[in-house]
């Protein structure tokens, strides 16, 4: 009997040992995985010190009254100590509740909603041309895909010398027409119409390439099988095309509603944000309010806090409703 339960004993704390040494699921992850986690690890690294750690400040800044006048500097000699306060939320609230936050916001869900479309219409109206056998095909890409290839900031210049009002070659051919000039920047309508066309102009080729890719992996053979049973072109539009590009529009339109939202350089370089402040995003607006006047540092925190967690709740919203609708994306 003794010895009976000395083996039973023996085997419980064997047991329980192997259950002590068996490694947990990271750990498990790092000994099979080890080169991928070193190959990795730099990447983390750098992601932190160039994006966590900024982050984490202007989380901070959004949380406080620091101003230009009262952030820590140094003049010459003398170390001036910061003396800005901690003031929780009361710059989230100033500007939820002010007017300037929902009049941005108004046009920049306008620009995005418009831009976004216009690309992506454009976009696959073009892959689509591309993709069938056409003479000079090569030439045409490359000449279609040149915008995305220049600088924005050089796109920004060229398209604001086009739009002078005196000098502008597009002004220019309206009067070689017989019309009269237009004050593209000047007026809020004609200037909210010019930057959504820079943009569009930049960024259909972006759409153009990346659907391309997703029409040249769709199977020939369905195509054919629709054309054999009698459908038409709108027809195998609808029931192929559109269903094989569903995961890479699906890709290319959250990014493309993400670069728009956050598209600085061609509201500010072509326009000013002006005229006044009427094209002006909530990307200018913060930065303005970092960068003009008495900077304020916390404003523009808290602006740039508001826009990152608008940006994260459409994202989630976006996946969410991709994959209830069956999408594994």
């Amino acid at each position: 009997m003794t010895v009976s339960t000395r083996r039973v004993t023996a085997a419980g704390e064997s047991a329980r040992g192997r259950r002590r040494e068996r490694p947990g699921p990271l750990r498990r992850s790092f000994g099979n995985h080890w080169y991928a986690w070193a190959m990795v690890t730099p990447v983390l690294a750098v992601m932190l010190v160039l994006i966590g750690w900024p982050l984490a400040r202007g989380v901070y800044l959004s949380l406080t009254d620091a101003t230009e006048a009262n952030i820590g500097r140094t003049i010459g000699v003398n170390v001036i100590p910061a003396s800005y306060e901690f003031v929780g939320l009361e710059n989230y609230a100033r500007i939820l509740t002010s007017g300037v936050f929902w009049d941005k916001l108004l046009w920049t869900v306008v620009w995005t909603a418009v831009c976004v479309a216009l690309h992506y219409g454009i976009g696959l109206g073009l892959a689509v041309m591309l993709n069938r056998r056409l003479r000079f095909r090569s030439v045409y890409r490359v000449l279609l895909i040149l915008p995305w290839a220049v600088p924005a900031f050089v796109a920004a210049f060229i398209w604001r010398y086009l739009y002078n009002s005196d000098y502008g070659v597009i002004n220019g051919f309206l009067r070689l027409a017989g019309l009269g000039g237009v004050g593209w920047l000047d007026d809020p309508t004609t200037a909210k119409i010019a930057v959504i066309a820079v943009n569009v102009w930049i960024g259909v080729p972006f759409m153009m390439v990346a659907l391309l890719g997703g029409l040249q992996s769709i199977p020939a053979e369905l195509y054919e099988a629709a054309e054999v049973d009698g459908a038409g072109a709108w027809q195998r539009f609808t029931a192929i095309t559109l269903p094989g590009l569903r995961q890479v529009s699906s890709t290319v339109v959250l990014l493309g509603t993400i670069w728009t939202f956050n598209m600085f350089p061609i509201i500010f370089l072509v326009t000013r944000g002006g005229p006044g402040s009427e094209t002006e995003i909530l990307v200018t607006y913060a930065f303005r309010e970092a960068f003009t006047g008495i900077r304020n540092y916390s404003g523009s925190a808290a602006w740039g806090v508001i826009i990152l967690a608008m940006l994260v709740v459409l994202a989630v919203g976006y996946r969410r409703t991709l994959r209830s609708q069956g999408d594994p994306w």
